[in-house]
């Protein structure tokens, strides 16, 4: 048997006695070694890849509920595959889930096909409303968000800014700056005569 790793979390909206029972349940289910943090769940959970990095084959990964580990089923399910590439199993106290037990692997995976499910539904019904909208000469697709500010990103890699750095300031693809620095220079060729 490894290790017992606990994940703590409550976001910064909540009170820290919410992170301190969850901290206190944690240790009364034999948890050895804690991370925890007050972080919104959409946020990059520092503690969180800490606590996932840490963890060894036969490691237990224990949290209280699975809304303090995972934003949505999807995010659940990659947690749950990094934890079981490296040999651990989950434990949710609340659900009573564990994935070493043949239970626990078969409610992880409803929960997955349930997600698959629910997104494919998502999918069918945007299409229809996509091609609805363009029947009705209504649909203009999504703005093209880094080719809109091109002229923002020339001005900011002239100023001496790295397309990683643009990418992050604007909150664009690294990939559209890079197209858009390309295609800047292909303009700016002059003509051979």
């Amino acid at each position: 048997m490894g290790a017992i790793v606990g994940y703590a979390r409550t976001s910064t909206a909540e009170q820290i006695a919410g992170l301190e029972a969850q901290e206190r349940d944690l240790r009364a289910a034999g948890v050895t070694k804690l991370y925890s943090e007050r972080i919104s769940s959409i946020a990059h959970r520092e503690a969180l890849q800490c606590a996932l990095d840490y963890i060894r084959e036969d490691d237990v990964f224990v949290v209280t509920k699975l809304d303090r580990l995972a934003r949505s089923v999807a995010d659940l399910l990659a947690i749950q595959k990094i934890i079981e590439g490296k040999g651990a199993s989950l434990r949710v106290l609340a659900l009573s889930l564990d994935t070493t037990t043949p239970t626990g692997k078969l409610m992880l995976n409803l929960l997955g096909s349930i997600a698959q499910f629910e997104r494919e539904l998502m999918l069918e019904r945007q299409r229809e409303g996509i091609a609805k909208a363009k029947a009705d000469g209504k649909y203009k697709g999504r703005a093209p968000t880094a080719r809109a500010q091109s002229h923002v990103i020339l001005d900011l890699h002239n100023q001496g800014f790295g397309p990683s750095r643009i990418a992050r300031k604007l909150k664009v693809g690294r990939s559209s700056v890079y197209r858009i620095l390309a295609a800047s220079r292909v303009q700016n060729v002059p003509a051979e005569g």
